[in-house]
């Protein structure tokens, strides 16, 4: 299974710039790098072989791809050469346009008969302008949309940006994706292409548990709160109505019962529900199980090796548009049956 890394980000957030580097890092020589059109990249004094009209074989040894129809033909395109032995490669980069919203793509590599086989998600990588992204994701839900999906983002122009302008970026950025790693293009080119890894993910709820609630909280006092009327509990953008919050449960999860809840959340509200992530406590296992999904789409859970530091419980996070965090918890509560369920920022 060939890992897919999604790379996205606002119209003039830095992509382009962001590929760049990444195409002239050795560690992209075993990769396939899907783009819109060769010339955008500068990609032409590169150019070691052309295979066929819409892939080429750079100096590096990365595999380059335009998208000139839809990415699931490109993706069966490059998946053809391989099986035929013409090229090879370990991992996917595809960039998408400054307008895109992640989560088609995401679903053609779930949905597609024939890619579901040989391709996998490595995780959603959304560059953000450091000095215009207050601006756009006050007015631009397609911005908001690009964060909230990522498991990644990557600050671009912050030697532009003054310290408190990056300090306000970085809360606002919180507010609407908790659970994303935040990064700059000076990080290493292996940091910034890592997906979804579930044992960082899980110690970044322990620690973001104890920061808001710490270790003399009253848990039973808090789970019956309204997320919005509490700023401990829950994070609002009101331009956009985007939420973020957390349920924490304190009691071990039944994982068909949770399952048939989240399945019938998302179908009845995935359009609004742009990224789920957590770790269960489930009747039975010993380690963790977590859990990551965009929209309607829930990718396969991934068992943990073991619990980070910190109490063993489960933790979701969601972000939402114009749902109710308390609508969640008590769908959640009624639903599974899990008396011992409050909210969290």
């Amino acid at each position: 299974m060939i890992p897919v890394v999604l790379l996205t980000g606002f119209l003039g957030s830095g992509k382009t710039t962001l590929l760049q580097r990444l195409l002239k890092d050795p560690s992209m020589a075993g990769a396939a790098v899907l783009i819109n059109e060769f010339g955008e990249v500068g990609l032409d004094h590169q150019l070691l072989d052309r295979i066929d009209d819409n892939v080429v074989l750079l100096k590096s040894g990365c595999i380059c791809c335009t998208v000139r129809g839809e990415v699931a033909d490109a993706l069966s395109n490059l998946d053809s050469l391989r099986s035929r032995g013409e090229i090879a490669f370990d991992r996917v980069v595809i960039e998408t346009t400054g307008l895109a919203d992640p989560y088609p793509v995401l679903q053609t590599l779930t949905a597609h008969p024939v890619l579901r086989s040989h391709f996998t998600n490595g995780g959603v990588l959304t560059t953000v302008d450091a000095v215009n992204a207050q601006l756009q994701v006050e007015h631009r839900a397609e911005a908001v949309r690009q964060i909230a999906a990522a498991d990644r983002i990557v600050l671009t122009k912050t030697d532009l940006a003054d310290a408190g302008e990056d300090q306000a970026l970085r809360a606002r950025l919180a507010r609407i994706n908790p659970a994303a790693t935040i990064l700059t293009t000076q990080e290493p080119v292996e940091t910034i292409l890592s997906g979804f890894e579930p044992a960082a993910f899980a110690a970044a709820l322990v620690t973001d548990d104890a920061h808001h609630c710490g270790p003399d909280c009253d848990h039973e006092g808090h789970h019956h709160h309204h997320a919005h009327s509490h700023g401990t509990h829950g994070h609002h953008d009101e331009d956009l109505g985007v939420t973020s919050f957390s349920l924490v449960i304190e009691d071990e999860i039944d994982w068909t019962m949770f399952g048939t809840w989240l399945t019938l959340l998302l179908h009845k509200h995935g359009d609004r529900i742009f990224r789920v992530k957590g770790i269960l406590a489930l009747e039975g296992e010993d380690k963790p199980i977590a859990i990551h999904g965009v929209q309607h789409l829930v990718h396969a859970p991934t068992h943990m090796t073991h619990w980070p530091n910190g109490p063993r419980r489960s933790r979701i996070v969601f972000i939402l548009e114009g749902i109710s965090p308390d609508q969640i918890r008590r769908s959640f509560a009624a639903f599974t049956g899990c008396s011992a369920v409050r909210a969290a920022a």
